[in-house]
């Protein structure tokens, strides 16, 4: 899709020589950036909020700031697009500040547009104080996000440009605009200097003649090529090895690099796996061992003991990948793939370093091997690829159930089951994410973390942003009841902006990781305990279809309402809070 033609469908017209209120012309831009807008309204955004709704790029209010961003950024990461969140100032911005770092080291591109204090009212003796008197800008910048502050109408449309322009470079930037000088006149006919330049120092290939600077995105730079002699020593060191493993993380599926690490895997007769982001990439390969880490199964950890050799592709190998370096074989030497320099080795072991585009590597690494008999590929022998092929995840546990709850494992078993197949899952972060290895999605691209910033509530919002992207597809989102209790105002954005949601909440009425770390440590757990809340009554008062589990069979009672949903669905599951996450006690001992 090209953004940079992409107009709203009610343009803002000017007559020549007319003066416009400058947040009309900034709602013109921001429109024809394509995307939807996500915000709370404020004193200070509620002109630009009200004119983008009039545009029809459309305007979706959150209940609360934090939830605003993540709906921006589940947006972007469900389309690789730009996300555009509308924040107000002073305590609006103090509220989102949890968001904007999150969304801040997701890669994804967000722009956040803050109102702030008055810029241009420079008499000392004006009426006071400003109760919303806050440093945001100073704020954001020491939280590491490049931060765009309008202090003139001449040069708002010029910063707004900029601050686009860094947000596609795949960050969160933010954009300040006091609410006084979007009030000011201006004649959009009169294109200040600053805003030629800012269009001129863009790439020629970004803006086309009909694009407005705004809309204008920086081109993609080409990667860069493997040097020869990485490949040569990283075929030399693949050469010798009879077990290979090839991992994969989420860089190496945005490198479009399956096929061409499945083909060198086949080469070579290696085994695959991948991190967590990148979980099922490799689904129906037949030598696919799943995630490597905390989240492997029996077989995986016992073909993963077995390699000779590593081969990391695009992912930053970090002590979660790797659990600490537990789930590495010692022995093996591990090669480091990434685009860029200093990723490889900065978290994990890199014994070679290759800098390089996923997908070309795999390819040169492929061509650079010389073929291997069948005899030489003691991976890939029936009794293995049996083994994977009939492996059950139901036998990995004991499904521990009681009276009034259900083994959040076997739960997950059956949803894989009972949901549609061509969804996507969106995790919050807790305890209950020792769930993820038993639900599965269509690739990659159908999954999505929240855990960036390792904070709880950040999971409803994203979300709500990836369903309003996806509407043609089921968005489930995976919480747990401490993050959805902070978050459960967003009932009522999911049923207000209709915004098609299943939510799973998995309910061990504490704060789980909590809970298990205190143990750990020998301490009492009083205080991460929680009542037992039955979250259906209050969801179903904001217009949800819902279900409460408390076992199997009420779950399979349950599924008419996962089946093709005509509107938003919760089930609050009743699981065992008894049960802690295999990365628990690899967390607590590093």
């Amino acid at each position: 899709m090209d953004m940079s033609v992409n107009l709203p469908p009610l343009a803002l017209r000017h007559d020549p020589g007319t003066q416009t209120p400058l947040y009309q012309l900034l709602a013109g831009d921001i429109a024809r950036l394509g995307a939807p807008v996500f915000g709370l309204m404020s004193d200070d955004t509620m002109l630009l909020a009200a004119t983008l709704d009039a545009l029809g790029s459309g305007f979706h209010g959150a209940r609360h700031e934090n939830s605003a961003i993540a709906m921006a950024e589940g947006y972007a990461a469900a389309t690789g697009e730009l996300g555009i969140a509308l924040i107000g100032r002073g305590p609006a911005a103090a509220n989102a500040l949890h968001g904007a770092v999150y969304a801040s080291r997701t890669g994804s591109k967000v722009l956040i547009v803050f109102g702030d204090g008055a810029s241009l009212d420079e008499n000392p003796n004006r009426p006071g104080p400003d109760g919303k008197t806050f440093d945001a800008a100073g704020v954001l910048r020491a939280a590491g996000l490049p931060t765009f502050v309008v202090r003139t109408p001449e040069t708002a449309r010029a910063l707004l440009a900029e601050a686009v322009h860094a947000a596609h470079r795949g960050t969160a930037a933010a954009l300040l605009l006091p609410l006084d000088v979007q009030r000011t006149m201006i004649d959009p006919a009169a294109a200040p200097e600053s805003l030629a330049t800012a269009h001129s120092a863009l790439p020629a290939a970004a803006h086309p003649a009909t694009a407005h600077p705004a809309t204008a995105r920086p081109a993609v730079p080409r990667p860069p090529a493997p040097r020869a002699q990485a490949i040569a020593a990283a075929a030399s060191a693949l050469s010798r090895s009879r077990k290979p493993l090839f991992v994969a993380g989420v860089g190496a599926h945005r490198a479009g690099a399956k096929e061409a690490i499945e083909a060198l895997a086949e080469h070579a007769g290696g085994v695959l796996a991948t991190t967590l982001k990148a979980k099922d990439m490799f689904r129906d390969n037949p030598w696919n061992l799943g995630i490597i880490g905390s989240f492997s199964h029996s077989a995986a950890r016992q073909l993963i003991d077995q390699a000779d050799c590593v081969v990391v592709f695009g992912a930053s190998f970090n002590q979660r990948t790797t659990s600490g370096g537990e789930a590495l074989p010692h022995a093996a030497p591990v090669i480091h793939v990434d685009l860029v320099r200093s990723h490889i080795g900065r978290w994990g072991p890199a014994d070679l370093a290759v800098v390089g585009d996923a997908r070309e590597v795999a390819r040169q690494l492929a061509a650079a091997l010389p073929a291997r008999t069948a005899a030489d590929k003691p991976f890939h022998v029936d009794a293995v690829r049996r083994r994977l092929a009939d492996f059950d995840m139901g036998g990995e546990f004991r499904p521990e159930h009681t009276n009034r709850t259900v083994d959040p494992r076997a739960l997950a078993l059956e949803l894989d089951r009972l949901l549609p197949a061509e969804r996507n899952l969106v995790y919050d972060s807790g305890n209950f994410l020792q769930v993820v290895p038993y639900l599965g999605t269509p690739g990659p691209e159908h999954i999505k973390h929240t855990s960036d910033f390792f904070s709880v509530g950040m999971g409803f919002g994203t979300a709500l942003g990836f369903a309003r992207a996806r509407p043609g597809q089921a968005t489930v989102l995976v919480i747990g009841d401490g993050g959805f209790a902070m978050t459960l105002n967003e009932l009522d954005t999911a049923a207000r902006e209709d915004i098609p949601l299943i939510v799973v909440v998995l309910n061990d009425c504490a704060y789980g990781a909590e809970r298990h770390y205190l143990e750990l440590e020998h301490m009492p757990i009083g205080r991460a305990l929680f009542p037992d809340v039955d979250y259906a009554p209050v969801a179903e008062a904001f217009g949800f279809r819902t279900a409460t589990i408390r076992s199997l069979e009420d779950l399979r009672r349950a599924a008419p309402l996962l089946q093709a949903p005509d509107g938003p669905v919760l089930l609050d599951c009743k699981i065992n809070a008894a049960i802690a996450a295999p990365f628990t006690s690899e967390m607590a001992a590093h």
